[in-house]
């Protein structure tokens, strides 16, 4: 198997582009399945570019403005479809590099929807819950046509969750005609049940991150009773997976977020832990666990490690302090090109984000069917559904890799890309 490789360096302690980072993975790809040159030049930049400046009152009395984002990358397999982001560190390119990575991802999962992002540059934590309503809605009416039902459907992210994609959805409906309220539900997903959500969408990109965990585990014969593992970031999709694991007998004996890193060679119990995390906002401080720093958290033994906060988490710095035996990664870029040629030269599995956290935007597919055919399915539905989609996509992305000798990131872009390229050979570029 042939190891990933990069040209581009970066100044050492310093971060790397993340849309620097998503047109390396991309380039590499190309490079390895001949990608037609013109489909690599339309491919390389998003088709749109929202940015939208507008003011919010808050709490205060001031008028405070934001900026906020919608990059729209891809959409010849079918709607622009990804997340919205609140975090005071959101930037262009951060967006640009989400909304392709989210291209690669459905294309992967063979559903039928394009790539795009978006996200408001603050931090949601200062804000109070009627000043977190008016950004939404403000931003929403931004938006304006920028997104629809059929044209572009946004979904929670980093910062966000089901509450926030009820008030979008709410603000969209009450700004068209009335009598197509209901019939523009779908608008966004990972809304709550009541509002129109799908059972299982919340542990969704969790829950398909163990089903790919678990092929994983078949294919080498490794089990998953007694295996440690670690999470850095303990949000929606770590946590969810955490728990899930715990359920199959896997221990985790390290977790780290944005409030600090903890360990426990016994085992940190996952239910236990949310429900702190709920109460205090970070892992900090749980009393069943030991304080360790962040260069503690990353040289943990573990047999899995699962990052799951932002992107750019593992690098030439980071990358040389793991020990463990596979990564799963529940973040969108968490690995930067340096970071996965030392895995790489280390053995480390790496199962990349466009295949592992997919789950999250399937179940958001069976969310946006469910509201157009005023269906409910129940969770037993969707998860297998889940299941079947995950474990086809992780059997498809490792064909590809035994077939042309390739890691596994590339082996996951070659398959998406080669679907991609073929609607393009199909329908061409009009006029």
């Amino acid at each position: 198997m042939s190891e990933p490789s990069t040209k581009t360096k970066k100044d050492k302690g310093k971060t790397m582009n993340a849309y620097e980072v998503a047109r390396i993975q991309l380039d590499r790809a190309a490079a390895a399945m001949s990608l037609e040159p013109q489909l690599h030049t339309i491919l390389s930049q998003p088709k749109n570019e929202v940015i939208v400046n507008f003011p919010v009152k808050m709490d205060s009395g001031q008028f405070q403005l934001f900026k906020g984002y919608r990059i729209q990358h891809n959409n010849i397999l079918g709607p622009y479809k990804g997340g919205i982001r609140y975090h005071h560190e959101v930037h262009l390119d951060e967006v640009k590099a989400l909304a392709a990575w989210m291209t690669w991802k459905c294309a992967v999962m063979e559903i039928p929807f394009g790539g795009a992002k978006g996200g408001i540059k603050f931090d949601p934590r200062e804000c109070s819950m009627g000043e977190l309503e008016r950004i939404t809605r403000r931003f929403t009416h931004a938006l304006g046509n920028n997104i629809g039902p059929d044209h572009d459907i946004p979904a929670p992210d980093v910062g966000t969750n089901s509450q926030t994609m009820v008030w979008l959805m709410d603000t969209y409906m009450n700004t068209g005609p009335q009598q197509q309220k209901n019939a523009v539900r779908g608008v966004v997903t990972g809304k709550t049940i009541t509002s129109g959500g799908s059972q299982g969408r919340e542990k969704a990109t969790g829950q398909g991150l163990v089903y790919v965990l678990q092929e994983w585990a078949k294919e080498n014969h490794f089990p998953l009773d007694g295996a440690t593992f670690a999470v850095q970031g303990f949000g929606n999709v770590g946590s969810f997976a955490a728990r899930i694991l715990s359920r199959l007998g896997a221990v985790m004996v390290a977790v780290s977020d944005h409030s600090g890193s903890i360990s426990s060679r016994e085992g940190l119990h996952p239910g236990r832990l949310s429900d702190f995390v709920k109460q205090s906002g970070g892992v900090a401080g749980y009393p069943g666990g030991d304080t360790t720093t962040r260069e503690e958290f990353f040289a943990t033994e573990c047999d899995l490690f699962i990052p799951a906060a932002l992107e750019n988490q593992i690098t030439a710095e980071t990358a040389p302090l793991l020990r463990c035996k596979a990564i799963f990664e529940g973040a969108n870029g968490p690995t930067d090109p340096e970071g996965e040629q030392i895995l790489w030269n280390k053995g480390i599995d790496i199962l990349p984000d466009i295949l592992a956290n997919a789950g999250g935007v399937t179940v958001s597919y069976f969310e946006w069917l469910q509201n157009r055919r005023a269906e409910a399915w129940t969770l037993e539905e969707v998860d297998s559904k889940l299941h079947s989609m995950m474990t086809r996509a992780y059997a498809t992305v490792r064909r590809i890799a035994r077939d042309r000798k390739v890691d596994n990131r590339t082996a996951a872009y070659i398959h998406g890309l080669e679907r991609i390229q073929q609607v393009y050979r199909e329908r061409g570029i009009f006029p």
